[in-house]
């Protein structure tokens, strides 16, 4: 059964009603996320405003649920919107232009981005099941690519076959572009994947991941199109971020900071001489964003609970000869770390 949540925003607002109009926030209150909708939310349910293209299929998902779905038309949300004595909106997420014209019908608006950033970033069973069904396709499309990967192909060529494996498993969409870097190019850490031809020993760096039901799982797996001899010092370094990695997963704990979490990685990086090397930030929240709330980084006070999802991804990059990202996304339950990612390996693969 589809799990809403706009109770949950509501109660975080502290508002009478909350507005969202942008994607991912309706999505998280309604389940669904009609172009150019809106929704409203009160202490009686929540109304979905939208046109003929989704009515009928709003009315069958929505059926058993709080959410009402209705023809939208711009009068009637703003006088809607303009009998409440406060309504929570997120000006993160609403454009310059929208707000002026929800002010000029005389809507009181308040800022609640940080309580829906607090709400959103604590999962319930249901969304943490679709990010284990999206870490699932991931994983199992990564497993199926390998075999298929052959010299001479292009970047895009493995990217497109690691994305068809995923939407043939089930997957709705990309939670991002995939990244696909042969060689050097895995140095830079969002390397544009482009034409360049895969040669026997180059390493390969893919970072992917899909949606279901809008949420987002993330994986980065780093690996060796066979061994020419010539990557020793590369070996050195993957085990030195495979045990950063595994660190990690070992001592974080609910109630740390993310920058306490960060620092597990970054410490261990630096004590074997790769600290210079390791340019971003440890990890990043992931649920209908694929970057979003909690920040697992060096420079972040936010303290980490059970049941938030981020991504654990400590990396090496010399710049012009290799790069190194090892990445699961995980969560916290009971207040000790538990993977989505249990189906590929961490440990060096040589094809």
């Amino acid at each position: 059964m589809l799990v809403t949540n706009g109770k949950k925003l509501l109660q975080s607002s502290k508002t009478d009603a909350i507005y969202v109009s942008c994607e991912f926030l309706l999505r998280y209150v309604t389940g669904l996320d009609p172009e150019n909708g809106c929704a409203i939310v009160d202490e009686t349910g929540t109304t979905l405003y939208t046109d003929m293209r989704y009515m009928e299929a709003a009315e069958k998902l929505f059926k058993g649920t709080d959410v009402t779905p209705v023809l939208y038309k711009q009068s009637d949300v703003q006088s809607r919107l303009a009998g409440y004595n406060s309504v929570g909106v997120s000006f993160d997420w609403t454009s310059h232009v929208e707000y002026l014209a929800l002010e000029k019908a005389g809507v009181k608006m308040q800022n609640v981005d940080e309580g829906f950033r607090a709400a959103m970033a604590v999962k319930n069973e249901w969304e943490l099941a679709q990010i284990q069904k999206a870490c699932d396709i991931a994983e199992e499309s990564f497993l199926a690519l390998l075999p298929e990967i052959k010299e001479g192909m292009t970047e895009t060529e493995v990217a497109a076959l690691l994305e068809y494996n995923m939407r043939k498993r089930g997957a709705q969409g990309l939670a991002f572009p995939t990244i696909v870097a042969f060689g050097a190019h895995a140095a830079v850490p969002h390397h544009e994947t482009g034409e360049t031809k895969l040669s026997f020993g180059d390493e390969i760096l893919i970072d992917f991941g899909c949606r279901v039901n809008g949420y987002c799982s993330d994986i980065t797996r780093t690996f060796l199109f066979g061994d020419d001899n010539k990557h020793e010092e590369f070996k050195k370094a993957y085990q030195a971020v495979l045990t950063a990695h595994t660190l990690v997963k070992e001592q974080a704990k609910s109630g740390m900071t993310g920058a306490q979490v960060d620092a597990i990685a970054r410490t261990y990086l630096q004590e074997q001489g790769y600290g210079e090397l390791f340019t971003h930030s440890l990890g990043h929240g992931i649920g209908l964003n694929v970057h979003e709330f909690p920040y697992v980084s060096k420079n972040r006070d936010c303290v980490l609970e059970d049941n938030m999802v981020f991504s654990d991804e400590p990396g090496v990059y010399k710049q012009g000869e290799y790069g190194i990202r090892i990445e699961d996304t995980i969560t916290l339950q009971n207040g000790k770390v538990k993977s989505f990612m249990s189906k590929t390996d961490r440990n060096l693969i040589i094809l």
